[in-house]
């Protein structure tokens, strides 16, 4: 008699066990993805600064509202990124920026705006949906425009 009893509890313990591993495995599966600053995707491998950016820049030549930018990581240099009409600049303007190893920030040094102008500036992440964009922009001859813009992953 009392060994069917230590089969009933050991079955009654095993069957709990398993219940308690197939719960917790099943929450773990619901929870999202926490990735950090500066990567996003199930495999916290893409970088987030890939993909399209709406914004505000002001300047000291104005504001202005609704820039649309995006980036796409270069072809040939994995510490690269395209960032298409950095500051507004026109659809067909595309400059070259660097990423930093933590893929939280790029820097744009010298890109070329067309028209005899150049950009130098930092985009820095704050999350990994919305980063700032501190930049300068110098003519061939005048004042250089000192810009910060704030944009919104879209």
């Amino acid at each position: 008699m009392k060994s069917v009893k230590q089969v009933a509890i050991a079955a009654l313990v095993t069957m709990g066990a398993f219940g308690a591993v197939t719960l917790v495995s099943c929450n773990k599966e619901d929870d999202p993805i926490v990735c950090p600053v500066g990567y996003t995707g199930v495999d916290c491998k893409t970088k987030a600064f890939i993909g399209s950016w709406k914004g505000t820049d002001v300047c000291g030549s104005g504001t202005y509202n609704n820039i649309t930018i995006s980036m796409n990581a270069s072809s040939t240099d994995t510490n690269s990124v395209i960032v298409t009409n950095p500051g507004g600049f026109g659809a067909t303007v595309t400059v070259s920026g660097k990423l930093s190893t933590d893929a939280r920030t790029i820097t744009i040094t010298n890109g070329d705006l067309g028209g005899s102008r150049t950009m130098n500036g930092t985009m820095s992440l704050s999350s990994n949906t919305g980063f700032s964009f501190a930049y300068t922009v110098t003519p061939a001859t005048g004042a250089a425009d000192v810009c910060n813009g704030t944009y919104t992953k879209q």
